[in-house]
């Protein structure tokens, strides 16, 4: 087995073997042209984040962004990425539809053994965000974890579970504190009402 099916497997692996140090440095070097690229430029930017990714994206990212590959990362139409977020992206990270970020969100897909002896090992487990969810600001959410669509996660929440649809989870650990219902329909914020000319 290559080191690149370990990788894909979730079994233990190193990463400096196989070309993947020479595939994160061409990742670096993608994401110091995007965050270094001027806001005004858009259509270049939106080259560097077609670069990046190894695939048109049809998606906003403010930078600075960073991630260990790019091209592990599916990132779903509509979505936004706010500035200072940080994907792991040694394993799959999959974002749906119309997915908002807010700034300094973590997804990890890596872990390591707890064993002091093994622990310059790594293993990955894929990261799926379903569509229309909204993670909030400095959120981390942690291998192996599902958020089902429509789903928020409070700001600085750690998600270290799958996160069913519909729901607002919040904390550390992350859990779901209620549904999203009826009266979300009528409220955007506490009390405040959504208004017709809204």
């Amino acid at each position: 087995m290559t080191m690149r099916e370990r990788v894909e497997s979730g079994k233990l692996f190193t990463d400096y073997c196989e070309g993947l140090p020479e595939d994160r440095v061409k990742c670096k070097l993608s994401i110091m042209k995007f965050n270094a690229s001027r806001p005004d430029d858009v259509q270049n930017r939106m080259q560097c984040m077609n670069e990046l990714f190894g695939t048109e994206v049809k998606a906003w990212i403010e930078p600075p962004f960073y991630c260990c590959y790019g091209t592990n990362i599916e990132l779903g139409e509509g979505s936004y990425i706010n500035f200072n977020c940080n994907f792991v992206d040694d394993g799959k990270i999959k974002i749906g539809k119309k997915v908002m970020f807010g700034p300094a969100v973590t997804i990890a897909t890596v872990g390591h053994p707890i064993n002091p002896d093994m622990r310059e090992y790594m293993y990955t487990d894929p990261v799926i965000i379903e569509d229309n969810c909204w993670i909030g600001a400095s959120a981390t959410i942690c291998p192996g974890v599902t958020i089902g669509e429509n789903s928020v996660i409070g700001a600085g929440s750690v998600v270290v579970k799958n996160i069913p649809a519909n729901s607002i989870a919040v904390g550390n650990p992350c859990r779901v504190v209620r549904e999203i219902n009826e009266n979300d329909k009528k409220y955007y914020y506490k009390d405040r009402e959504i208004l017709e000319e809204d």
